[in-house]
Parts: structure tokens; C-alpha cells; sequence
């Protein structure tokens, strides 16, 4: 047996904070070298923290990242086990995204990252080389490029995140070069579903390369993205380590590297296609490590907790509600959390209540987060905190129902939040006078505009707010809306931070819904009675002023996401939905595309907003779209 025991760990860094993120990164190889570690692995871009953008133009940023990867080998000499953590590095012109291997105080070689994603939120190869094939150099007398490395144990290779997620990435050649065991460092933001894929892709690449392969994602937001940490250590195409999501530490688990060399003898085909790879492709560099790894004597042989290597585990399966749900609502959660705390400059959160389910949502949002953040500390510091962080405004005008009131009233009650509840309707009237002195003969003060008055009026007080009390004041708008422009631009709109701005508004009333049966909340029973209003006229209901809900979402998904011309979405929405009669479902995939166009001027003004799926509002970061166009090819 060639025992060794292997540790994913999660490090929730900050872009810039290149000593506290190494410090994190230390305590973390300490716990983990405690338990007995052979290899450490961390994320990529540790020591920046992900994504430094154009941050890494500053070459006393790029700089100040290689002594701390000294520091940390220097620091971590004496723990026995290897380690692996991505830095950026200058060559020549060049900067990479690179993994760096450290052991007994020495800095092994550094590994540039090869697939550079520039899709989605990704937009690395604007500021990063790739690394290539065969490619060797020294930065600062250390091994740089196409490396694998020798210890006492086996044979290593490196790698960086997106290099995993293509099937044409170098682990195969380092595979075939001889690497046994294959790290891969990531800061991978979280997506609905991700986790299952990364699962299924790290089984897959384990099993087509026949290597062992260990992941370590990074944990933790900056600025909208969202990383849900976890790990996995995969063999041969088998699962061995699913680690925990959503919080920092480390997972470990025992490998017999013994077994990836015999399913390579056993396997000709894997063999065959070596020696031909072998035969054609330039040679990859060997860097051999001359001291010893902490003593493996004490590992034991990995055996399965039934204690049969013939039957299935019974592990429980959490339905996929569940899983969507939890998942959904801890990435989101988390995403508020890390920005107060990681910008630096808040002491309250506040929230513009009213009643509705959006401002709902996102106040249960960040008292999710009081409580993962503070829960250690017992339910009465817990609440304690809530009501030192959390601010909520209820600002009620003369179309504000009573019901509306009775609903955030008693969600300010539910989640330990002080309320303050402050009427528009004086503010209202004397804003309108004072418009009207701007309009010239023959003009009046539209309709829309005198609902667009009360939410600025709101805005603007929340601002003043947000300025007195160091307040984080959290946007509330939900993604279809904004996808219609049913907001506001100086109103709903405004806040430092965009919390549901990609989550659709279905989405949202079926977190609520799960909430609810889990929490029985009274709060969230008086808000779901009402039907969506924004209450800025009398008997005003969302639906009525656009379209059902269920039909938006599907509009935006067919169009936004699948890339539809209108007229496909229309086909599309007649056959999904025949409950309703095909004219007015004509009339509103036409005017979904409508508003659609129209509203882009307004969307790409709202506030920076958190990435919780694969296709989001955000022209920063996902869909790319020009403000002036027309949709006559549709």
C-alpha cells in the first residue's frame, strides 16, 4: 500500500489582503497538518483573492503576492506535508494565474494556468497569459511551466480550475508523463446546480485520465461573486471525499495511490494511448522534492463505514427542493454577509420594508446570515446582534393597505429587527408641487410619474439613512422586474447592494414558500395572503400590470437565456401555457421583447449585484448587451 492522506480546504480571502489571506491559509495548513496531511490543498488565487481583475496591473500588487508565498513557505517549513495555492506571477511581459507548490520551507515550482475562461463572470485572458505545453522558464530561480513533481510518495501535478473543466486540459499529458495524483486549485463562484456538475466532471476526468484527483474551491464573496467552497477527492472515477459547502475549513480523506498504478497496469487501452501521447508530445519537466513528507505509518487503509467494499452506502439523498432551496438561500445569504463585513466601512444593514415579499425575502436574507455568523454564540447574542445590525423602514403612503402594514410590522418582529415606520404621503404631496412648477402649458404630472415619486421619495430617505448610520442599504428589486423595467431608476432601484436582482420573482415566492413551511413565520404567512403589489396606486397588482409571473419567467428564460427571436418565444409560450387563450399570450410575448429592449437603459444603472446563476442581469459580468438596438430581426 502507498498510503497517503489528502486535505481540501476552504479559505474565505479578500481581494487585496494578501497578508490576512495568507495568514487564513496557514492556520488552515495547520489543521490540516495536525490531522495528519500528506498534501494540502488550497485555492486558486489565495494570496489576491478571486477575481483581482485589473488589480494585477499594479506590479507592486503582483509582487507583494511572491513575498507572501514566501512568508507562507518559510512559515509552513516545518508541518511535513506538501501544499499547494495559487498566486498571481510576472514573466517577462506576461502575468499568470499560477498554482505554486511549497514543501519544507521551499517553493517546488509554480504551474501556470493554461484554459482561461472569458465568458460569464469570467475575464481572465484580458489580463492573464497562458501557459502551454512543454513551456519551462525560472521566475526568481523557482521552476515555472509544464511541471510535475516527484516525492517520496508519487508523482504530482498541478493545475488551476478552469483547466479541469475542459476534457482537452493538461491533465492528460501530465497523466501520461507520469503524475499519479492531480491537485486542482479553484475559485469556482457558485451557480444553481454547480455543485452537481463539478461532482459528476471531477468523476468523469478522475476516470478517463485513471489519476486521483483532489479540488479545493475557495469560500466566500467578493464584490457579486459567490463562492461555495467544498472539495472533492476523486480515484479512478470513484467519489472519496465530498467536503462540506458554505464555510471555511478543511475535509480529509486516506488514498491508496497504489490502486491508481494497478488500474493503469490493468488497463491496456490507458496504456496503449500513453505510449503513443508519449512518442509525439513534447516532454514535461520533473521537479523532485529531496526532502521527505510527513510519516504516513499511522494512516490506515481507507475502509468504507459499512464496512463492505461491495454494497452501496446508505447515504441519504436530501430531495432536490431541498438541495435547490438550501443551496439558493445560503449563497445569498452569504453573498450580504461577506460584503458588510469584507468592505469595511458598514455598521447596520437596512431595509426598505414594505410589506411585500420582496424586502421580505431579502430581511430574512441577512437574518440568515446574523445567525450563521453569530448563531456559536446562543439564541439571546444571537438575537442581540440582529437588533444591533438590522434596520428596517416602513414607509406607508395613502395606497398602502393595511394588510401590507399588519405583514411588515410583524416580519420586523419575527426577524429581531428594530422597525421604524415613517409616512410618504407629506413628502409626496410637496414633491408634486413643486413638479408641477416644472411643467410647461398644456403639460401634466403623468400617472406613472406620480407612482415614481413615492419610491424616490423612499430612496432618498433610505440614502440620507444609510449616510447617518454607516448603513449597508440593501436593494430589494427581484430579476423579472428589473428584466421589464418595472422599477424605478432614483427609486426601488437604488441601494449599495442588489441582493435578488438575478434571483426571478417565481423563484423568490418558491424560496418564501420553502421558508415558510420550515419556519411557519407569521410575517411570511401575512405576506404570501396578499397578492404582489407594488402599492403605489390604488388596487394595483403586479400581475395585472404585466403578466403572470410564471409567463415573464418563461419569456425571459426562452429569450435571455436560450437565445429565442420573439417569435420562437411566442410558439414556445403557446404550447407551455394553454390555460390561456393564444391572443393574449401573443400579446405578451410580444411585449415581454418590448419592454425587454426598452428597459436595458435601466438595468445596466442598478446597483452591483450578487451571481447566483448561469445567466444573470449584469452587464459588467454576464449578458453583454448595447443599451441602443432594436429588435426588428425578431
Amino acid at each position: 500500500m502507498r498510503l497517503i492522506r489528502i486535505a481540501v480546504a476552504s479559505v474565505n480571502t479578500t481581494v487585496g489582503a494578501v497578508r490576512s489571506n495568507v495568514d487564513r491559509a496557514m492556520d488552515a495548513a495547520r489543521h490540516a497538518a495536525s490531522d495528519g496531511a500528506t498534501i494540502v490543498v488550497l485555492p486558486e488565487q489565495l494570496i489576491a483573492g478571486y477575481a483581482p481583475e485589473d488589480l494585477v496591473q499594479w506590479a507592486a500588487f503582483v509582487e507583494a503576492q511572491w513575498k507572501e508565498l514566501e512568508r507562507f513557505a518559510s512559515t509552513t517549513k516545518d508541518l511535513g506535508c506538501a501544499i499547494a495555492l495559487g498566486l498571481t506571477v510576472a514573466r517577462g511581459a506576461h502575468l499568470y494565474n499560477a498554482a505554486a507548490l511549497v514543501h519544507a520551507g521551499k517553493i517546488l515550482g509554480i504551474v501556470p494556468k493554461e484554459k482561461l475562461p472569458t465568458y460569464n463572470v469570467f475575464y481572465e485572458s484580458r489580463v492573464f497569459a497562458r501557459g502551454a505545453a512543454g513551456l519551462f522558464d525560472e521566475i526568481h530561480e523557482i521552476a515555472f511551466g509544464d511541471l510535475i513533481f516527484d516525492f517520496d510518495f508519487g508523482t504530482v501535478a498541478l493545475e488551476v480550475c478552469e483547466d479541469l473543466w475542459s476534457p482537452d486540459g493538461p491533465m492528460r499529458r501530465r497523466a501520461y508523463a507520469g503524475a499519479e495524483l492531480v491537485l486542482n486549485i479553484s475559485a469556482s463562484p457558485f451557480r444553481l446546480g454547480v455543485n452537481e456538475t463539478r461532482r459528476e466532471m471531477i468523476a468523469t476526468r478522475a476516470g478517463d485520465n485513471l489519476v486521483t484527483i483532489a479540488y479545493a474551491n475557495l469560500v466566500g464573496s467578493n464584490d457579486g461573486l459567490i463562492f461555495d467552497g467544498g472539495g472533492f477527492v476523486a480515484q479512478n472515477g470513484r467519489m472519496l471525499l465530498e467536503a462540506p459547502r458554505f464555510r471555511e475549513g478543511f475535509a480529509a480523506t486516506t488514498v491508496d495511490l497504489d490502486r491508481t498504478r494497478r488500474l493503469r497496469r490493468e488497463n491496456s487501452t490507458w496504456r496503449a494511448d500513453q505510449e503513443a501521447f508519449a512518442s509525439t508530445h513534447p516532454k514535461i519537466t520533473r521537479v523532485r522534492s529531496e526532502t521527505k513528507t510527513a510519516g504516513r505509518d499511522a494512516l490506515a487503509y481507507p475502509v468504507p463505514k459499512n464496512r463492505s467494499f461491495l454494497l452501496p452506502s446508505e447515504t441519504r439523498t436530501p430531495p432536490a427542493r431541498e438541495v435547490f432551496c438550501e443551496d439558493l438561500l445560503d449563497a445569498l445569504a452569504l453573498g450580504i454577509g461577506d460584503y458588510f463585513e469584507k468592505t469595511g466601512v458598514f455598521k447596520t444593514i437596512g431595509i426598505a420594508l414594505s410589506g411585500g415579499r420582496d424586502s421580505l425575502f431579502c430581511l430574512y436574507l441577512a437574518r440568515r446570515w446574523i445567525g450563521r455568523r453569530y448563531g456559536g454564540l446562543g439564541a439571546a447574542k444571537e438575537k442581540e446582534k440582529a437588533r444591533e445590525i438590522l434596520r428596517a423602514f416602513f414607509m406607508p403612503s395613502r395606497y398602502t393597505s393595511k394588510e401590507t402594514r399588519a405583514a411588515a410590522e410583524q416580519a420586523a418582529k419575527d426577524f429581531d429587527t428594530p422597525l421604524g415606520i415613517v409616512p410618504i404621503d407629506d413628502a409626496f404631496e410637496s414633491e408634486l408641487v413643486e413638479i408641477e412648477k416644472m411643467m410647461q402649458p398644456g403639460e401634466t404630472v403623468s400617472a406613472m410619474a406620480r407612482q415614481n415619486i413615492q419610491a424616490r421619495v423612499r430612496a432618498e430617505r433610505m440614502w440620507t439613512w444609510a449616510n447617518s448610520a454607516q448603513g449597508l442599504f440593501l436593494q430589494t428589486s427581484n430579476m423579472s422586474e428589473k428584466a421589464v423595467g418595472y422599477t424605478t431608476i432614483g427609486g426601488d432601484m437604488e441601494g449599495a447592494l442588489s441582493v435578488i436582482a438575478n434571483v426571478p420573482k417565481t423563484v423568490v415566492n418558491y424560496l418564501l414558500d420553502y421558508v415558510f413551511e420550515a419556519t411557519k413565520l407569521e410575517g411570511i404567512r401575512l405576506t404570501l395572503e396578499k397578492p404582489a403589489s407594488a402599492e403605489l396606486a390604488d388596487n394595483q397588482q403586479d400581475e395585472k400590470d404585466l403578466m403572470p409571473f410564471p409567463v415573464l419567467d418563461a419569456c425571459f428564460a426562452l429569450y435571455a437565456g436560450e437565445k429565442m427571436s420573439p417569435s420562437e418565444v411566442r410558439d414556445v409560450l403557446i404550447a407551455m401555457f394553454p390555460e390561456y387563450d393564444r391572443e393574449t399570450v401573443e400579446s405578451w410575448a410580444a411585449r415581454f421583447a418590448r419592454l425587454f429592449t426598452a428597459s436595458i437603459y435601466k438595468w445596466v444603472q442598478t446597483a452591483l449585484c450578487l451571481h447566483v446563476g448561469n445567466l444573470d442581469l449584469d452587464r459588467e459580468r454576464a449578458l453583454q448587451l448595447p443599451v441602443v438596438q432594436r429588435t426588428e430581426w425578431g
